[in-house]
């Protein structure tokens, strides 16, 4: 059913965006948008006249013209059982009306969860501190990178070109302003944001370090915001990532506030085995945003070096019986070093930071456990949390994952022994292995023995030193 905000922006516009929850995903796939589109209005041409002139000028090539665009009344988003169209409130009646359709709600506009702070780094570091702390080097060291996983990835895009991500890019789809993919798009970023979480999840060792979870993993990796039809690039790269095969969906977007409109889209990716890994905002403590507030999303907020959870991370409690708080975890998201386009790193704070570790823990354990659904993979990354004395439950909630226990909940095994290949001790020539295989108060071998045959003299019959004249040093 409609909600009062619903009823309001169609009494203040005279229309109203929705998203149409089909009764199943087999019935969306086999309906068409023209089947559909008695239900819809067309778009405002003046508006979509202006849509058209953006897409274009952003896209940097010519789009569909304002003509077909405003015949386009719906869009159906056949792996997410969904629709989306403008209705007026005639429409409204008929659309809830229709026995293909499971629910009808408002389209919220989400946004970017923007950087807290971000720095240029110069010198080179090591596996990244957010990496140590959630105990990742021990599963590569048992052989587990992310080979054969492939991670969903809807931000500003991601730059191709960046070393820190050679190879990790299994496909990309830029959705431009109108929400139309960009036929043969190369992997760029509208930003800096998307490269940077991008290399969180899978960016290959650099001489700047590792600071890829999952180095072998690859993404599908979707341009969706911001600016233009946003919530139809994001149901678009929502579809598509599914499509690809992605397994664990990281989203770093979500609109202020608590809204059950994107539940829907939430549920659809459930429904398709996707885990939804979803940062909690940026706005501090009693803020939260959707859908990263949802109870059947892995929502995350952020932790310091010092486990402390910084001012900006979100928290909020809710009135449910399921998952009452959130972030249901949080992971490292502060000084997080990250590649950015131009071949350039940069240190980033935020829990848009965050969430990729926990997305590209998720991988991990899935090279580990192929068959393992989304809540069976859910489950165990919330049960392997610790939370320290010091930190707050109504920060962190169940606290920060471990990478080792997690991998022991989702395989009820321990983790292997680490493959470290050890190379054949070489043998010493002998006239090193004296020096290296005995201390200095030991004679060679040979030269002991010439030495035994000599005879041996008591000490009162050597001839006495005699004594050199002293040097004075000058003073």
């Amino acid at each position: 059913m409609a909600g009062s905000s619903l009823e309001d922006t169609l009494a203040a516009i005279g229309y109203v965006k929705v998203i149409v929850t089909m009764k199943d995903r087999a019935s969306a796939a086999a309906t068409s948008e023209i089947a559909m589109q008695d239900h819809f209005i067309a778009p405002d041409t003046a508006q979509t006249q202006s849509l058209v002139a953006a897409a274009t000028r952003s896209a940097g090539r010519q789009i569909r013209g304002a003509e077909s665009l405003a015949e386009r009344r719906v869009r159906i988003y056949p792996n997410l059982g969904l629709a989306v169209g403008s209705v007026d409130a005639s429409g409204l009646v008929s659309l809830q009306a229709d026995p293909q359709v499971g629910k009808v709600d408002k389209a919220p506009e989400i946004s970017l969860i923007k950087p807290v702070e971000a720095r240029p780094i110069k010198t080179g570091v090591g596996p990244t501190w957010g990496i140590k702390r959630l105990n990742v080097e021990r599963l590569w060291q048992a052989g587990f990178t992310g080979q054969g996983v492939v991670v969903g990835h809807l931000d500003t895009g991601v730059d191709g070109k960046h070393p820190a991500l050679a190879g990790a890019i299994k496909k990309f789809a830029e959705f431009d302003l109108a929400g139309d993919q960009v036929p043969n798009a190369p992997a760029r970023d509208s930003g800096v944001h998307g490269t940077h979480t991008a290399g969180t999840i899978v960016g290959r060792p650099v001489s700047k370090g590792r600071f890829g979870v999952a180095p072998d993993a690859q993404l599908a990796s979707a341009m969706v915001i911001e600016r233009g039809q946003v919530i139809e690039r994001i149901l678009a790269g929502m579809d598509w990532v599914i499509g690809e095969g992605a397994r664990v969906l990281s989203m770093s977007l979500g609109l202020r506030g608590f809204t059950p409109a994107f539940q829907s889209v939430i549920d659809a990716l459930r429904a398709a085995n996707v885990l939804p890994v979803i940062a909690s905002g940026n706005e501090g403590p009693r803020t939260s945003r959707s859908p990263g507030n949802y109870a059947n999303v892995l929502s995350i907020g952020a932790i310091d070096v010092h486990d402390v959870v910084p001012d900006f991370s979100s928290s909020q409690s809710f009135n449910r019986a399921i998952s009452p708080l959130c972030p249901a975890i949080v992971a490292p998201g502060v000084a997080i070093t990250s590649c950015v386009p131009g071949k350039k790193y940069e240190t980033m704070n935020g829990t848009s930071m965050a969430t990729p570790h926990v997305a590209g823990l998720a991988a991990l354990l899935l090279q580990a456990r192929p068959t393992a659904t989304a809540d069976q993979l859910e489950a165990a990354i919330i049960g392997s949390c610790a939370r320290p004395e010091a930190m707050e439950e109504a920060r962190a909630n169940h606290g920060v994952p471990d990478a080792v226990r997690a991998y022991e909940l989702l395989t009820g095994s321990q983790l292997p022994a680490a493959q470290v290949s050890v190379a054949p001790r070489r043998r010493t020539p002998a006239k090193k292995r004296s020096a290296r295989g005995r201390s200095s108060s030991h004679p060679p071998r040979s030269v002991a023995k010439k030495m035994a045959r000599r005879p041996k003299v008591a000490a009162s019959r050597r001839p006495a030193r005699k004594k050199s004249p002293s040097k004075r040093r000058p003073a």
